[in-house]
């Protein structure tokens, strides 16, 4: 079935949560979904897809985003995620910013198409491409002077591995989040359409995971 850039959109805001969600398991745990981790980052190599279904290879692959957007934007009394919240917003928010700074954007797609080389000859996680993605990261985004303030257990972000996969995994969400404004995003019409949102969310599930939320 032929989707709409409204329903990329909605996919693009899972990319988003899913690579919060991410950040926010490493950074307090050390531990991650490794097929959701694995679908983050290579999606980062996808800068010049032709159809946005080709980003996430499928939307399946973007289950835990899903869950995480669908559970923020659910009107009831369970309880919601702060933390996972103040990634996605932080996330929009620098990347608005990387709108602006066309220079910037270009050293971005330069470091990816080098990195997307070295993911071809070692695996998109390899601690090699990690650290490559890490110092785009670092050398770049974390410039401005908004900056996304990653918290969790201080063992696990002094070490060097763990911070370049937090550093890959924010540029996975940027990658998202530019996805997003591409197809018509912007962070008011997450106040104004929360319902038709969180049903396409839903839509997207229901079609592609085995563990949809009814």
């Amino acid at each position: 079935m032929i989707k709409s850039e409204y329903q990329f959109r909605i996919l693009a805001l899972a990319g988003v949560f899913q690579a919060a969600a991410l950040i926010k398991q490493l950074a307090k745990t050390n531990r991650l979904d490794e097929a959701s981790f694995l679908a983050s980052i290579q999606s980062i190599f996808k800068i010049n897809a032709d159809d946005p279904s080709e980003i996430y290879e499928s939307p399946q692959n973007l289950t835990l985003g899903l869950n995480e957007l669908i559970q923020l934007f659910t009107n009831n009394k369970a309880p919601k995620d702060p933390e996972i919240a103040r990634y996605v917003f932080s996330l929009l928010h620098l990347e608005r910013k990387l709108k602006e700074n066309p220079k910037m954007l270009d050293i971005i797609r330069t470091g990816i198409e080098r990195a997307s080389k070295q993911a071809l000859h070692f695996s998109p996680t390899h601690e090699n491409v990690m650290a490559n993605l890490a110092s785009i990261y670092t050398d770049t985004l974390s410039t401005f002077s908004f900056r996304v303030h990653v918290t969790g257990e201080p063992i696990y972000l002094t070490q060097t591995p763990i911070l370049n996969k937090v550093r890959a995994l924010l540029l996975a969400g940027i990658r998202s989040a530019v996805l997003w404004r591409q197809m018509g995003g912007r962070r008011w019409q997450l106040l104004i359409f929360r319902n038709n949102i969180l049903q396409t969310a839903k839509a997207w599930l229901n079609e592609y995971s085995t563990t949809a939320i009814s």
